[in-house]
């Protein structure tokens, strides 16, 4: 039998998504090792691309709408026997949708499945059963990258809680036994990591190995993600202080771990997911409405709340002028994310791809010192 992945929040997620399905194949190999080791390569990584579920929930800079996509959003999705689509590299959101996901279908080795909750609840529960079904899976794991998922709904750094809670949801009505993984806890900068390395003290974790972390390096090439490049960076090594758009992170020997914990317990720390499973609203916006009703932030508007950040001045053409121009965005960080290196210099960031070869860096992260 073989696993269903969730990337828990759409987004950048699959990216993370694809790093913690190399790692935990290799441990099931037994040869992915435990926090502060660095586990071997192994030829589970050789093994069938593993099946992602994920939303097509974008930030807004990739995407103008305001809900995550759904079937009619998209033309050339493969529609499956199951009864659900996945996307190619050929897929198109259409205008004014935007997607990173057809990037993602082509540049890393996984097959992307859609999640579409737009029709409530109970219908992404079901999308989820025949996701697994037509995979043979025995077993469901969540990928959450930086760890909200674990939300008590209360603190102070929370921005997005309702995409993740629905997954949790969602997933509790499938019946099907179901992990969740944490992968580099406090780097999407919404919970700290002491708290939620407390929140996960009973959790043994696996490191991801640099190849399974080099496994997403095509798609961290030219995608906005912040926290899945964290992630890889610190399973490459990267440790210290990084300037990300909303903040400054910092990578530590705990940053590199993939932590698992039984969904229940999970779903124990999430009251937004709890009232979701006790109350299943039959549309998105019923959901989103809860999670706004408990946590005080707008289910499908929160990423939009936040002011857009503006470029300190024009992109150089020389690499000398546009790293000064990074380290006085950066603030004495030790690095500084693709993402907001880009908006500093008055770039987008489909002109990445372009930075980094001015700036003659092919890392998750570019480094200041």
């Amino acid at each position: 039998m073989s696993d269903l992945y969730v990337a828990a929040g759409g987004g950048g997620d699959p990216v993370g998504t694809l790093i913690a399905a190399r790692t935990l194949a290799a441990g099931a190999a037994g040869t992915a090792g435990p926090a502060g080791s660095a586990g071997s390569a192994s030829p589970a990584h050789a093994a069938d691309p593993p099946l992602i579920a994920t939303y097509a929930w974008e930030r807004p800079e990739v995407d103008p709408t305001s809900s995550p996509l759904g079937e009619p959003d998209f033309d050339g999705l493969v529609h499956e026997r199951g009864g659900f689509a996945a996307f190619t590299p050929a897929t198109r959101a259409r205008p004014p949708a935007g997607s990173t996901m057809p990037g993602l279908a082509r540049d890393l080795p996984a097959r992307l499945l859609l999640l579409d909750p737009a029709r409530g609840l109970s219908s992404l529960a079901r999308q989820i059963v025949s996701m697994a079904e037509a995979a043979g899976a025995g077993r469901i794991r969540i990928v959450d990258i930086g760890g909200d998922i674990l939300t008590h709904g209360d603190e102070p750094g929370l921005c997005s809680p309702f995409g993740d809670a629905l997954t949790l949801a969602a997933c509790r009505l499938t019946g099907i036994p179901t992990t969740v993984h944490i992968a580099g806890p406090g780097l999407d900068g919404e919970i700290g990591e002491r708290i939620l390395l407390e929140r996960l003290a009973a959790s043994l974790p696996l490191v991801p190995d640099r190849d399974a972390a080099s496994a997403a390096a095509r798609a961290l090439l030219w995608h906005p993600s912040e926290a899945s490049a964290l992630w890889a960076a610190a399973v490459h090594g990267a440790r210290g202080t990084v300037r990300t758009v909303n903040g400054v992170i910092r990578l530590t020997d705990a940053s590199a771990g993939l932590y698992p914990l039984p969904l229940r317990e999970a779903i124990g720390h999430n009251p937004v997911a709890r009232a979701l499973v006790a109350e299943r609203p039959a549309t998105l916006e019923a959901a989103a409405d809860v999670s706004h009703r408990l946590t005080g932030i707008p289910g499908l508007d929160s990423e939009r709340t936040r002011g857009p950040l503006r470029a300190r001045r024009p992109v150089s053409p020389g690499r000398d002028e546009a790293m000064r121009a990074l380290r006085e965005a950066a603030d004495g960080a030790d690095h500084i994310t693709l993402r907001h290196a880009a908006r500093t210099l008055g770039l987008t960031w489909r002109d990445i791809p372009a930075l980094r070869t001015t700036l003659a860096t092919d890392t998750p992260l570019l480094p200041l010192t």
